[in-house]
């Protein structure tokens, strides 16, 4: 039978809010999606107005619009991985626990924003517990950095050791699988460690690097994650990969000046042109 051969992209998709300022949120999702040859949908959760110094204020998209948004691109597009950011309030979540189950995406990603890294708090009170309770269990992994761990845990983080106790915690509170970010700790290197259940953790540790541009580091390495993934790869790899990434990012935007506060990362310091995945159609 004779066939012709069409191609699609592989696709992340982003959920999560706005970030004035382009250094975070959805704008530091799809750069890290399309510097690593990836697709980037977006679906907006809230919009912010921030800039390097810090964020002004917070305004949620109507839970109609959000839910609209939702529908609108998984009924369309293929979604390969799904990155989730920032959900500001209690309805925004259960928009999207009720989208997961009605689509069922293979791999997605959780950064469970609550905290900025100029220290802001993003989170409204009653999401915290839909989160945990409807969430954790329902996504392939969680990247809580050392703040939202120590939260959502109970646990103070001020080495390994404590991180791997408030891992725990998570993943007995469902998470499948947890990424601590110990970028906050002291000390000569950035850690992160991989723990995911009945299996050993996976330690990743880069030197420290000495620069002021942080903001969307977290945005950027779930992101990376979930576009690692949409390219095939397994956890451990991806989360590597996005490691390697992420270091390169920080390094090649060190030095570099934008607004004056905490700066963003370069994200296109060596992109990747769009992947093309073959389709075979009779």
């Amino acid at each position: 039978m004779k066939t012709d051969t069409t191609y699609r992209y592989p696709v992340a998709l982003t959920i999560a809010g706005s970030d004035s300022g382009g250094g975070a949120g959805i704008q530091a999702d799809i750069k890290t999606f399309s510097a690593l040859g990836v697709y980037g949908a977006s679906v907006i959760t809230s919009i912010t107005a921030q800039n390097t110094l810090g964020v002004r204020g917070i305004q949620a998209v109507d839970p109609e619009i959000l839910k609209g948004q939702l529908d609108a691109v998984f009924e369309d597009i293929t979604i390969d991985a799904v990155k989730i950011g920032m959900l500001h309030n209690k309805t925004a979540a259960e928009i999207v626990v009720g989208t997961i189950d009605k689509f069922s995406p293979s791999y997605i990603i959780l950064d469970p924003v609550m905290i900025s890294t100029s220290g802001n708090k993003l989170l409204q009170d009653d999401a915290i517990e839909t989160i945990v309770r409807e969430l954790f269990h329902r996504v392939t992994l969680v990247t809580p950095n050392i703040d939202e761990a120590e939260y959502l845990s109970g646990i103070s983080i001020s080495s390994e050791k404590e991180m791997g106790r408030a891992a725990e915690k998570l993943l007995e509170a469902g998470c499948h699988a947890v990424l601590m970010k110990g970028g906050h700790l002291k000390g000569k290197e950035m850690t992160d460690i991989l723990y995911v259940e009945n299996s050993a953790p996976v330690r990743l540790s880069t030197e420290i690097i000495e620069t002021t541009n942080g903001h969307g580091t977290g945005c950027t390495l779930s992101s990376a994650i979930a576009a690692y993934l949409a390219l095939g790869n397994n956890l451990p790899d991806a989360v590597r990969l996005a490691k390697e990434y992420i270091t390169c990012a920080i390094e090649a935007g060190k030095e570099v000046r934008t607004g004056h506060g905490n700066g963003p990362l370069n994200h296109f310091f060596a992109p990747t042109p769009l992947v093309k995945i073959k389709m075979n159609k009779p």
